[in-house]
């Protein structure tokens, strides 16, 4: 059976005057590393894009996290340019990809931006400048000279007892690295809260009704895919589901 295919919903930049579709490395190197698969990169369109053709030719979805944010409007808020940057095209293509994906079993895994965009996709919203609210910790990334020290796991999260989250990392606290200033405000109906950190944000949720895989997460396992223990767990089992998904359609 050929290799599965796993597709990365780009983030939208303009470099030196030209327009790009792309996503960072960690993400894509996460998939071929941690899962097994091939990475594909959907290219970030406001209309033009055929989700199930996409959906038609791949086993796995992952939503990466990006500088981002998801535009306001799209969950009932009003956007102001200190809640941005936003990047109206990729959410036009998540917003979609996402529903589809998740109606038609594919798997998905969503971090960071992925996880809010999930949540709004459903019909949650978020909350904005986190770290200004009483009572939460500034989640933001810390002001160090290299990305690993960015990245670095550093902050407990608490796994709740018989959740997706739970059957591959265990139930309890886990260390991980989450770097955000926004967050999941209402969660949305479809979705189940599994993990949240201390000052009660929500840092883990999957999709009660989906008929496969479906979590997202808050932090980056992407990262340190290759060395952390319980960012390889979550990539292996997003990957087994994959593996599982690509043996089902395309024997």
């Amino acid at each position: 059976m050929p290799t599965p295919i796993i597709a990365i919903p780009a983030d939208t930049r303009e470099i030196e005057g030209y327009y790009w579709h792309a996503t960072p490395n960690q993400y894509v190197n996460a998939v071929v590393k941690g899962t097994g698969a091939t990475a594909i990169i959907i290219p970030a369109l406001m209309e033009g894009n055929d989700i199930d053709s996409i959906l038609d030719r791949v086993d796995g979805v992952m939503l990466s996290g990006s500088r981002s944010n998801v535009h306001p409007s799209l969950y009932g808020k009003e956007a102001t340019e200190a809640d941005g940057p936003y990047d109206p095209a990729r959410d036009a293509t998540s917003m979609e990809l996402i529903r589809r994906t998740i109606d038609r079993g594919i798997p998905l895994l969503a971090i960071c931006r992925g996880i809010q965009e999930l949540n709004v996709a459903l019909g949650g919203t978020l909350a904005t400048e986190i770290q200004d609210q009483p009572g939460i910790w500034d989640h933001r990334r810390p002001d160090v000279p290299t990305r690993d020290e960015m990245y670095v796991i550093r902050q407990p999260v608490r796994v709740k007892e018989g959740t997706c989250i739970a059957s591959v990392l265990g139930t309890g606290e886990i260390q991980v690295n989450s770097l955000h200033r926004q967050a999941i405000s209402e969660t949305a109906p479809r979705l189940a809260v599994e993990a949240v950190a201390d000052d009660g944000t929500v840092e883990a949720v999957s999709v009660i009704d989906a008929k496969n895989f479906a979590v997202g997460v808050q932090w980056h396992p992407e990262y340190w895919v290759e060395s952390d223990v319980a960012s390889g767990k979550l990539f292996k089992a997003f990957g087994e589901a994959v593996k599982a998904y690509a043996a089902t359609v395309r024997r």
